[in-house]
């Protein structure tokens, strides 16, 4: 059987190589800003329909929140895993993986009544969303070495997009009296998209893929020098955002008497300016420094939330997106910069620490808000955000004294 022409032409024609190098790498790229919009949109569907959901199923927030709390179980679970299976296995493996947990887990989520099993399906989701986390940033550090600060900023403007356009459909939805169940069911062919894309893509070989693991080993690579306290800090701010984006909705309606309409309106808006900060702070970070940068926009977030909370001008807590928008993937950029082996693994660890914030941060305002009122639990957003501002300078004191991640 004589070789395909387009094998011979790679093989003697070094441009077309190269083309066809760089149109994967547009492809890869363009799946995984795909995938994160995905993530985007499925995460902060939960926040819009959960009053629907209080009322339909007659629970209170602390149920609420236990049920939440599968979700981000799920994405500490997978994040750690993903990573491992990731230096073993490959990206491509994890992405595809995570989308059938997701559509599994949607699909349950929208069908069920019971607390264990909308748990569990919100367990699923949460694997899902943790191995697209991990997949995604992965490859973007992989494909974008010497980018990745703009391209992970990039990614995540898509994450803020479908964050952004979740509360916009279902309060529209909702306002048309549709089903918070219906509302989900539309999720699954959009996470059928992003399977197929990544089922038919070639992924570039990691060069951090190994063919086996000593699990014993990981603490002594995964912790060393100031990487536990990054750790901490991304804990605290995902706490502090995936609570605030959680609670946002039922806060402005139970406290402030909002509509269903103004207040999704709100999470929008905070969902929009988190995108909108992510579309220019890629280049921002790389003039002012990646924890500088950070720290500035810690201040910031938690002089909005103070306002938004204590004050009547509401408005400023959904411009603390504004200024979470660049927090996220700065870590990413941060932790990855120096690494050179067994990267997908040390992500995966920051990334579980990130989704422990995101499993505690909506469970404690829950629980509080059933224990000291609403107004008290929400404030526990604030509290998240002061620790980061707290590990953020502990972090730029260690980068004065030399050490680094």
């Amino acid at each position: 059987m004589r070789p395909k022409l387009s094998l011979i032409l790679l093989k003697y024609n070094p441009f077309m190589k190269n083309q066809s190098a760089k149109t994967t790498i547009l492809l890869v790229t363009a799946a995984c800003f795909l995938s994160f919009f995905v993530f985007g949109f499925t995460d902060n569907l939960k926040g819009p329909t959960l009053p629907s959901m209080i009322r339909e199923l007659n629970i209170d927030y602390g149920t609420s929140g236990n049920i939440f709390f599968g979700e981000y179980f799920g994405f500490v679970v997978t994040s750690l895993i993903a990573g491992i299976l990731a230096d073993r296995f490959g990206l491509k493996m994890i992405l595809i993986t995570a989308g059938l947990l997701l559509a599994t887990g949607v699909a349950g989520y929208s069908s069920f009544s019971s607390t264990f099993l909308l748990t569990a399906s919100l367990f699923s989701v949460g694997l899902g969303l943790g191995a697209i986390e991990l997949g995604a940033n992965a490859t973007i550090v992989q494909i974008h070495p010497h980018k990745k600060g703009l391209y992970l900023n990039l990614m995540a403007v898509l994450h803020g997009l479908g964050s952004l356009v979740a509360p916009l459909f279902a309060g529209w939805l909702l306002a048309l009296n549709i089903s918070w169940r219906t509302i989900y069911r539309w999720d699954i062919p959009l996470i059928a998209l992003f399977v197929l894309l990544f089922l038919f893509l070639q992924f570039p070989r990691s060069q951090n893929q190994n063919n086996s693991i000593n699990f014993r080993n990981i603490p002594n690579f995964a912790f060393k020098g100031n990487l536990p306290w990054f750790y901490a800090a991304i804990a605290f701010y995902v706490a502090a955002e995936i609570g605030i984006a959680s609670w946002l909705v039922t806060f402005l309606q139970e406290i402030h008497g909002a509509s269903v309409l103004s207040s999704n309106q709100s999470l929008s808006l905070f969902f929009a300016l988190l995108m909108l900060g992510r579309l220019g702070g890629g280049f921002i970070v790389h003039r002012l420094g990646y924890l500088r940068s950070i720290l500035l926009a810690a201040i910031g977030s938690l002089f909005c939330i103070v306002l938004g909370m204590f004050t009547t001008f509401t408005v400023f807590l959904s411009i603390t997106g504004f200024f979470f928008s660049i927090i996220f993937p700065t870590f990413t950029a941060i932790v990855s910069e120096n690494l050179k082996e067994n990267t997908n693994t040390i992500l995966g660890v920051l990334f579980t620490f990130a989704g422990i914030g995101g499993l505690l941060g909506p469970w404690i305002i829950a629980w509080a808000s059933d224990l000291f009122g609403l107004k008290l639990g929400f404030a526990f957003g604030g509290v998240f955000t002061a620790l980061l501002v707290a590990s953020l300078l502990i972090l730029l004191k260690g980068e004065k004294d030399g050490k680094t991640a």
